[in-house]
């Protein structure tokens, strides 16, 4: 960090359609892009001045995640927080919004999250049943939860240890009991792991796979095991916490009342999914600007 600059805790969200990823990408419109490109044009820009907090690929939307940024001194000491947001929102393409900013001890790190909470849509799946069994998917998730290696549910990494801590799997539900997700809560993922535990659930569900072989693939690593990969734009990084960053918004599940019932037709599926996205897509609206009413 230079010592001319603060740092800061930048609270954002987008929608994984507008984008390619999160990180940058050359001749693509990606997150971490767009954040450089406002900061360059806000004159805020220095090496090494920006950092996310997580990495998402292509498709996967964001309630809440964070970045650091290292703002000028002769900026920071004349800006209030809101008009840091206020600013980067002038400068950033539609897709995405900045929630909040708050200053940050300088050796704040953005990526020691105490948990990072995801959500799946699961019945976006092809292979979701028309009537799952709420108590299988329950034990499914139960399954997920504990410390794991989860080398069969992951896209191995070079160097990272594939043993992570899942907190919580839970189904996530609408007012009639309808399982719709589920949640998942973790300090770290690996890559691509959110994704895979969700085809497996859904595998569970639709009878593609058995329990058994979801114990196996999580209690015998050296067996290697393919559960299948779901889209990514069933996913939703819900929310985010920081030790040195409050919270402005709700860890609670939203309400999925208002979500459609998914169609038994294959062809209707195909025309529904569409009207999923929207849902989602609005979903995330809703609580952006709850945020700023």
């Amino acid at each position: 960090m230079r010592l001319d600059s603060d740092r800061f805790l930048v609270a954002l969200g987008y929608h994984g359609h507008a984008f390619h990823g999160s990180q940058v990408q050359p001749d693509v419109r990606t997150v971490e892009g767009s954040l450089f490109q406002a900061l360059r044009r806000l004159t805020w820009w220095g090496d090494g001045c920006l950092e996310m907090s997580s990495r998402t690929d292509a498709g996967v939307s964001v309630r809440m995640c964070l970045a650091r940024i290292d703002l000028p001194a002769s900026v920071s000491g004349k800006a209030s927080e809101q008009s840091i947001v206020r600013a980067l929102n002038d400068n950033l393409p539609l897709g995405m919004v900045i929630l909040a900013a708050r200053k940050a001890p300088s050796g704040s790190k953005v990526r020691y999250a105490e948990f990072r909470r995801y959500l799946y849509r699961l019945e976006a799946i092809e292979e979701w049943p028309s009537n799952p069994d709420l108590d299988l998917i329950r034990s499914a998730c139960t399954l997920i939860e504990g410390q794991h290696d989860f080398t069969n549910l992951s896209r191995a990494e070079e160097g990272r240890d594939p043993l992570r801590t899942v907190d919580e799997c839970a189904p996530w539900c609408a007012s009639d009991g309808r399982p719709v997700g589920f949640s998942i809560s973790a300090r770290s993922f690996l890559w691509n792991q959110v994704r895979r535990v969700a085809s497996a659930i859904s595998g569970v569900a639709s009878g593609r796979a058995t329990l058994a072989e979801l114990e196996s693939a999580l209690s015998r690593p050296e067996a290697t095991v393919d559960l299948g990969r779901a889209p990514a734009d069933g996913l939703v990084l819900w929310s985010i916490a920081h030790p040195d960053f409050d919270i402005p918004t709700s860890d609670e599940l939203p309400n999925a009342s208002a979500f459609t019932k998914r169609p038994d037709d294959s062809r209707e599926y195909r025309r529904w999914l569409a009207m999923a996205g929207y849902e989602m897509g609005a979903l995330l609206e809703r609580e952006w600007l709850a945020r700023f009413s």
